[in-house]
């Protein structure tokens, strides 16, 4: 199954070879989860991260389907 991957910021180094941009379309076997999909590439899994599938927050063990798109952000901070 296809999977949109989309890396900022400082996660974008862990795109493999092959990206365009910040993001990647991976093939992937069915049953397939966010926490998979992090070991792949090498993601360490202290690196705190904010996970999206499809535009709603998501978790390690969501289960990834056809036509997905798993963005991961690093922690934000700052503001007034």
């Amino acid at each position: 199954m296809k999977v949109e991957v989309r890396l900022f910021a400082t996660l974008q180094p862990y795109l493999p070879a092959g990206a365009h941009g910040d993001g990647i379309s991976l093939d992937l076997p069915a049953g397939t989860t966010v926490r998979d999909v992090l070991k792949s590439l090498k993601i360490p899994g202290e690196l705190a991260c904010l996970i999206v599938v499809n535009g709603h927050d998501a978790d390690l063990e969501q289960v990834l389907a056809p036509g997905d798109e798993l963005a991961m952000f690093p922690p934000l901070a700052g503001g007034a």
